[in-house]
């Protein structure tokens, strides 16, 4: 991986008014809510913090003509990792204009292409927590998605994020760039 790092991202961040619903699963079920904020990854793991300005540049023509546009978390869905493991997240919706954004971006830096590199290629979430075992996993999806209350919130920036080492590892925001 020369000349990624996983200490960068690029992501979508919803305001900070909305965090608490999407927070209060996190800390019931998200062992990375100290490091990461509530987010949607487009592009991780990213350039080094002293390309952002070339590559602010890049994006920043890139996303000139993109239009802004209203995302809804309104589902939980998970991922199955190997056999009892799973990870929790948020579908946001809809995903085609997520997944049109990341292609945008991608297009700007190939070789940051981790994240379509899954089965299915780019799947859009915002990760809210991991379960083990199948028979707990039904129970915390029914419990969470009777609880849950659809959230909306306008997509109209991108964030580029960084964090140091540890133990001073938690995620910061270097910049936004708006579209």
């Amino acid at each position: 991986m020369p000349n990624k790092t996983h200490k960068t991202a690029v992501v979508i961040l919803p305001p900070e008014t909305i965090w608490e619903p999407i927070q209060r699963i996190r800390r019931a079920y998200d062992r990375n809510l100290r490091r990461w904020m509530p987010h949607i990854t487009l592009l991780y793991p990213f350039l080094p913090v002293v390309q952002f300005d070339r590559v602010t540049e890049q994006f920043q023509g890139r996303l000139r003509s993109f239009e802004p546009f209203e995302l809804q978390l309104s589902d939980i869905r998970y991922f199955k990792h190997g056999r009892e493991r799973f990870t929790l997240w948020l579908a946001p919706e809809p995903a085609e204009a997520v997944a049109a954004l990341q292609e945008r971006l991608w297009q700007a830096v190939p070789e940051c292409d981790e994240t379509r590199k899954f089965p299915g290629g780019f799947v859009p979430h915002l990760s809210i927590g991991q379960v083990s075992r199948r028979s707990r996993l039904q129970d915390v999806l029914q419990a969470l998605q009777r609880d849950w209350r659809e959230l909306r919130f306008r997509v109209q920036s991108i964030a580029l994020i960084w964090r140091n080492d540890p133990p001073d590892d938690v995620f910061r925001v270097d910049r936004v760039i708006p579209f």
